[in-house]
């Protein structure tokens, strides 16, 4: 098993293919590809880019992956022009199956359990990776956009796929400006669907969870009135309020998606130390029209549930993501095992010109990945899918890193 990492920056877009399978190939010394991991960024057509890639590795290997706001890699990363990656694996003990089912839209559960129904026959699975539509409406200049519930799409899953392997994806994300996606099915191009890769074999998978949010007071509130993904009250007060108090005036309203604060739930012990692996955290995409509620990433809140005010904090972003790092890096190499392929799903939240940092918090993970001598391939996504604390959540604000480990 061997793994090889493309990149390029083109306008030509089917050249961008050509040249990004073309670096894989070479960089990895792959001679017959066995899967692929693609994504380029939401302004790229992405069927040029498709048929590039295709053009190069031909049409019965299947492409998996779709819209990104950024790439990155070993030793590059961007998010501005036309950015595109791939990750070209080879193995001949490597067993996968690919599947893929639209309407995600109309209902993300029933996609789920269709697309579960697909990988369901076949191999002894040791992973599910899947990638879906992240944009179900785009916002227009008086409502905020609205989002396909990853609670759902996993839920659909977990229903047929009756197993308790780890399912680590993503919803893509094209732009900052939420607009509609598309998604690589394997051997076609399509938007509103879910494309998911089973995989076995004599591999293991490794993962962790990055994250960079912390209490902005420690003060729990509970959700009065819900409706969806929009919350309108906190303690049976209005929330948007409550938010213009915290900021002292309404300036955050007009932010899509609001930059620093977001929406957290403790899964651990109530008020005991924090814990930052503990937290499922929730981006405010924006306010409602008339002002009177806010608009959630994800709708899997309800009336009742306690959350807290979270800041995004730069300072803990980065050292998660190079603690984790290093920490599964050594976990893999004090298992006697040799990692083969990273794949980093970077919150598009993270990036430093969205988070106003001096640095690329992803550079961490960047460098980890040089000392170990090893491919990585990375993009900026709009939702993270991973386990947390047993089950496998959608989660906000967080980067997820997989990595693909022979003996």
């Amino acid at each position: 098993m061997k793994a090889g990492i493309g990149h390029d920056n083109s306008k030509d877009n089917f050249s961008l293919g050509i040249k990004v399978a073309e670096n894989a190939m070479e960089n990895g010394n792959i001679d017959k590809p066995s899967l692929v991991f693609a994504f380029c960024g939401g302004q790229v057509d992405h069927d040029k880019f498709f048929k590039g890639l295709q053009t190069v590795i031909g049409d019965k290997v299947p492409i998996v992956g779709g819209s990104a706001i950024g790439i990155i890699t070993n030793d590059y990363l961007s998010y501005k022009g036309y950015p595109a990656g791939a990750a070209i694996i080879e193995s001949d003990k490597l067993q996968h199956i690919e599947a893929a089912v639209g309407n995600l839209d109309k209902d993300e559960k029933l996609a789920g359990q269709k697309i579960a129904g697909k990988l369901s026959n076949g191999i002894d699975s040791k992973l599910m990776i899947i990638f879906y539509d992240s944009i179900k409406h785009a916002p227009t200049a008086t409502t905020p956009p609205i989002i396909n519930a990853s609670p759902l799409l996993i839920n659909g899953i977990e229903e047929i796929f009756k197993s308790n392997i780890p399912i680590i994806g993503a919803g893509v994300i094209g732009d900052y400006e939420f607009s509609p996606t598309k998604q690589f099915c394997g051997s076609y191009v399509a938007d509103q669907s879910v494309v998911g890769t089973l995989l076995g074999g004599t591999f293991e998978p490794y993962y962790r969870i990055m994250h960079g949010c912390t209490p902005q007071d420690g003060i729990y509130h509970t959700i009065t009135k819900i409706k969806g993904p929009v919350v309108y009250e906190l303690d049976k007060k209005p929330i948007a309020k409550i938010i213009d108090d915290k900021y002292g005036n309404q300036d955050w309203r007009k932010q899509i998606p609001v930059k620093r604060l977001s929406i957290g739930v403790n899964h651990g012990e109530k008020y005991e130390e924090y814990q930052e692996e503990n937290y499922v955290n929730r981006l405010i995409t924006g306010t409602m029209p008339d002002g009177e509620g806010i608009v959630l990433f994800e709708p899997d809140l309800e009336e009742g549930t306690e959350i807290l005010f979270m800041l995004r904090d730069s300072k803990k972003m980065i050292e998660s993501a190079r603690v984790n790092s290093v920490e599964l890096m050594e976990e893999i190499k004090g298992d006697g095992r040799k990692p083969v392929l990273g794949l980093y799903i970077d919150c598009a939240g993270r990036t430093a010109s969205f988070s106003d940092t001096i640095t690329e918090e992803a550079s961490e993970v960047q460098k980890v990945f040089k000392q170990y001598n090893t491919p990585l391939l990375g993009f900026y996504s709009g939702v993270e899918i991973a386990p947390l604390l047993g089950n496998s959540k959608g989660l906000d604000w967080t980067g997820v890193l997989l990595v693909l480990t022979k003996d």
